[in-house]
């Protein structure tokens, strides 16, 4: 029986906002550059980014509270840096998902045959 088969309700609840979070193409492209990129403030960001630093701001906070990154101080800004211990929710969620239809392909295949 793998991990994900063991997933508690609760695990998969506290999953959700990771996926919305993971859902907007902004905030993808933010994650995948300070996972390459390190720890980056905002104004660094925004050079990456057509939109506005506000904006980015409000994307790392959602990225935040999902707990995708974290940040602290550096001077006057925040030093924003990837957290990928969180991703993985997003592997157990989706690794129960592709056991649950591969189940289901094999009963339909079983039922189709038999």
């Amino acid at each position: 029986m793998s991990r994900a088969e063991n997933l508690p309700p609760d695990r998969v609840q506290e999953a959700a906002p990771l996926f919305a979070a993971l859902g907007d193409a902004t905030r993808l492209g933010l994650l995948l550059t300070l996972c390459a990129g390190g720890p980056l403030t905002v104004s660094r960001l925004s050079g990456q980014f057509a939109v506005s630093r506000q904006a980015l701001t409000k994307h790392l906070g959602v990225l935040s509270e999902a707990g995708l990154v974290s940040s602290r101080r550096q001077g006057r800004e925040r030093l924003w840096a990837f957290q990928p211990q969180r991703l993985e929710d997003a592997h157990l969620v989706l690794e129960r998902l592709s056991r649950q239809w591969d189940d289901a392909l094999a009963r339909l295949k079983a039922h189709v045959e038999g």
